[in-house]
């Protein structure tokens, strides 16, 4: 089973391994922490393993960051995470490149 590390560089996020349901609650939480210290982008190019549970984190860092008047950016998302989020309507909410 892959993990999910996150590493932060130049202001970016890196994530490594499986982003599901079971680590949703303290990713949640690492993702809001990294926020509030200025994070601009989250890399999702490590991402193995994605579920609905990460669509939910990124629309909720997505809502946060726009409370904070702040755009964020995220990067290399995998296909599959692109294919969860034209399933749940969410495409067009969160810009997943």
């Amino acid at each position: 089973e892959f993990r999910l590390t996150m590493r932060l560089e130049n202001k970016v996020a890196y994530f490594e391994g499986n982003l599901t349901l079971d680590q949703a609650v303290p990713v949640l939480k690492e993702g809001e922490q990294l926020l509030s210290e200025g994070v601009e982008a989250f890399d999702l190019a490590g991402l193995v393993q994605v579920d609905s549970a990460a669509l939910s984190l990124l629309m909720n860092w997505h809502r946060e960051a726009s409370s904070q008047g702040r755009p964020l950016e995220f990067r290399h998302a995998p296909e599959s995470l692109r294919c969860l989020a034209k399933l749940y309507g969410v495409a067009d909410l969160i810009d997943l490149s």
